[in-house]
């Protein structure tokens, strides 16, 4: 069974019944040579970077399931409020994050 997660604060015929805290998935990732190289010729040619956009995918899975694990650490059955942010850090690498609040819930009566 997956667990939930809500980009807002409450989970359709749930309801809260404890509030564990913040989570958050962090995955710090730069292109490979191949992505690198194939990016460069799109940028001067122009187009979708579909190397790019694939290590930008996984980035965000990976930092996905570390959040995951996370929330299973401290006893969550569920994840609200979540969101995904990213930045560049140095020229090559992008940081992706994603955070959201650990609950437990339960099937609305």
């Amino acid at each position: 069974m997956s667990m939930p997660i809500s980009t807002t604060f409450d989970i359709e015929g749930h309801h809260i019944v404890e509030y564990k805290g913040v989570v958050r998935g962090i995955v710090v990732r730069s292109p490979t040579i191949s992505q690198g190289i194939m990016g460069g010729l799109k940028s001067v040619i122009g187009g979708k970077i579909g190397a790019y956009t694939q290590m930008c995918e996984q980035a965000r899975q990976d930092a996905l399931n570390h959040l995951l694990e996370h929330a299973e650490t401290m006893g969550a059955n569920a994840v609200v409020g979540f969101r995904y942010d990213s930045a560049e850090i140095g020229e090559s690498a992008t940081e992706v994050l994603c955070y959201g609040t650990a609950v437990v819930i339960e099937p609305a009566p």
